[in-house]
């Protein structure tokens, strides 16, 4: 049941805005929808079938609207407010859509009128994903209680998995879930991009695992830049996981070069004792081998396959183990790329003969270490740009290694959900097996 007589605002007609617009007026509610003044004629255009109200700008969007979501990127969040928000209806709630909630509530903090209350969220999730049951973050910033609840009313359209957290809180959740996870993928396809081949064609790409490495580096690659700059760059406790993922993976690379075997190995099994404990035996990402097998971009025939070190894998536990982090505490926030993330960690730290040959690979095979020596330096490099807060840097990185990869985004971008499918599925019949 809708709330009555309220009319919701869209600002920013991008992939998430238009994700929300059709759930919000599938569900009952008037829509009003907007972008940017340049895009007023090409949106009626396109979306006159969808019964949205297309306005011209954030001006009439705001005048009208009972509840006014800025679905913009997190860069241009202040200047949106600023722009904006003087305009807002009397009484109307303001919530935002950006990944980092520090900049946007001191955005809204600092422009909007004080007869005007925020009650702001987030979609743990991108726009190829539907919002039904997916983790939504529900943030009260500053309302009334009256207004709270018909705000959480409506977004209750969404039928997502509500959790209700202070900003300062989100921040910290997306930076230990996301920061670390969106460095390893786009830092693997860079590292394909520098070396000039497609991972679907290298044999150490071939299967199990490595298929949700490439197709969830794909997606990533596949979606816009500025969704992964804003909470790299944005978000100070995101560049200091950053950090951490950096010093690990040093740290390792070093020792497998320097033939630090003894060293590497007590920090791999520390690491390991730390995230995922003594007994192994139960996995809590449910990720089945055979069927990762089925699921594959590889061109390469599985008698050519070769070892891989999974540098990218111990790094991630190694960090989690200096950062005194439990990654399975944040489940409760997950991003598909996140539980995709820790999913193929578990499952490497958890099969003993796995990891074995893994920190074999790393400390023996001279050309699995020429091959890291590569992911390293892309690493290193998204690093640095991420510290020295370079949008155009990063969006000159992401853009160059998508055009790369350009040939099989799409088909990776439907691989990894069909691998989150069935890693939903396999959750739930095995729940129902309890």
């Amino acid at each position: 049941m809708v709330v009555e007589n309220f009319e919701i605002g869209i600002i920013g007609a991008g992939d998430m805005g238009m994700l929300y617009a059709r759930r919000f007026k599938q569900a009952g509610y008037v829509v009003n929808l907007c972008d940017t003044p340049e895009r007023h004629a090409e949106l009626q255009s396109k979306h006159k079938d969808l019964g949205l109200n297309i306005l011209r700008d954030g001006y009439a969007v705001s005048r009208r609207s009972d509840l006014i979501i800025y679905s913009v990127p997190a860069v241009v969040i202040n200047t949106a407010v600023e722009k904006y928000g003087r305009a807002t209806k009397v009484g109307a709630i303001v919530a935002g859509q950006t990944s980092v909630k520090t900049p946007e509530v001191r955005a809204f903090l600092e422009h909007l009128p004080l007869d005007t209350h925020i009650v702001t969220c987030h979609s743990m999730h991108g726009p190829n994903i539907s919002t039904r049951g997916q983790p939504l973050a529900i943030i009260r910033v500053r309302s009334s209680d009256e207004h709270y609840e018909r705000a959480v009313h409506a977004l209750e359209a969404l039928e997502s998995r509500m959790i209700f957290l202070t900003y300062e809180e989100h921040d910290r959740i997306t930076a230990d879930t996301q920061a670390a996870t969106h460095l390893s993928f786009i830092s693997l396809g860079t590292a394909w991009s520098l070396q000039g081949y497609h991972p679907w064609l290298n044999p150490q790409f071939i299967s199990g695992i490595n298929n949700v490495k490439v197709a969830m580096a794909l997606r990533i690659y596949a979606s816009k830049w500025h969704v992964y700059a804003g909470l790299a760059i944005m978000n100070p406790l995101a560049k200091r996981q950053i950090s951490c993922y950096v010093e690990s993976m040093t740290t390792l690379y070093k020792w497998m070069v320097a033939g630090n075997r003894q060293e590497f190995r007590t920090l791999i099994h520390d690491a390991a004792d730390f995230v995922f404990g003594h007994d192994r035996s139960h996995k809590k990402i449910m990720l089945d081998d055979s069927v990762l097998q089925q699921l594959s971009l590889s061109q390469v025939p599985d008698e050519m396959s070769r070892p891989n070190s999974h540098l990218s894998l111990l790094s991630a536990a190694v960090c989690w183990y200096k950062m005194r982090m439990s990654p399975y505490d944040n489940l409760v926030c997950q991003t598909p790329p996140f539980r995709m993330w820790l999913g193929i960690v578990e499952y490497l730290f958890c099969d003993h003969a796995m990891l074995e040959q893994s920190i074999e690979t790393a400390l023996e095979d001279r050309y699995t270490q020429a091959e890291d020596l590569v992911f390293y330096t892309a690493v290193t490099g998204w690093g640095q740009c991420i510290e020295l807060g370079s949008f155009d840097g990063y969006r000159e990185r992401f853009e160059k290694t998508a055009e790369f990869l350009r040939p099989k985004l799409e088909e990776g971008k439907d691989l990894s959900t069909m691998i989150l499918k069935k890693l939903t599925n396999g959750e739930a019949q095995a729940s129902l097996n309890k």
